[in-house]
């Protein structure tokens, strides 16, 4: 006999889509750079005429990509993505285009940690990293106190030992 898992409720950090929208920036920003180099060494050293084609063909995906990755994908991420814990199982969501539900068992968790990188910490935000033996889940951008709490919460269901290193 099966229970019914029902699907998970809890959203992410209200700033989730501000810390994604800066690292999105971030990363275009250094990509238009290395672009623009490439423009300049194909000006400077005159490379062949289907080289400069070719770097006009890849600026204008980048645009058309960094629209799309800094104006809808954080806001739509954002929509979608869901996580829940109880005494059984973490429950997470995911997923634009292709949805993605994971069920991971409590007995199976070997490991849970909280992290923050400096955009995260300017946030005041935590991601929680769940390990198992096969691989890790993470749960991003979660306020401090919540995610503190979802740490604590998931190392005592399944019943984490904290190791003094």
């Amino acid at each position: 006999m099966y229970t019914q898992v029902s699907p998970p409720q809890r959203q992410l950090g209200k700033n989730a889509v501000k810390v994604w929208v800066i690292s999105e920036v971030i990363m275009n920003l250094v990509w238009f750079i290395i672009l623009g180099v490439l423009f300049y060494l194909d000006h400077r050293f005159e490379w062949k005429e289907w080289i400069g084609w070719v770097l006009i063909g890849i600026t204008i995906l980048s645009v058309l990509t960094s629209i799309w990755s800094i104006g809808f994908q954080p806001i739509l991420r954002y929509k979608s993505w869901r996580y829940d814990v109880d005494e059984e199982f973490l429950r997470l969501k995911s997923g634009i285009f292709k949805v993605e539900h994971q069920l991971i068992p409590m007995t199976k968790v070997q490991a849970v940690s909280t992290k923050q990188g400096p955009l995260l910490r300017k946030y005041g935000l935590f991601s929680v990293t769940v390990s198992t033996m096969a691989t890790s889940h993470e749960i991003p951008t979660l306020p401090e106190n919540v995610a503190i709490e979802l740490r604590n919460q998931i190392a005592q269901f399944a019943k984490v030992k904290e190791v003094d290193e």
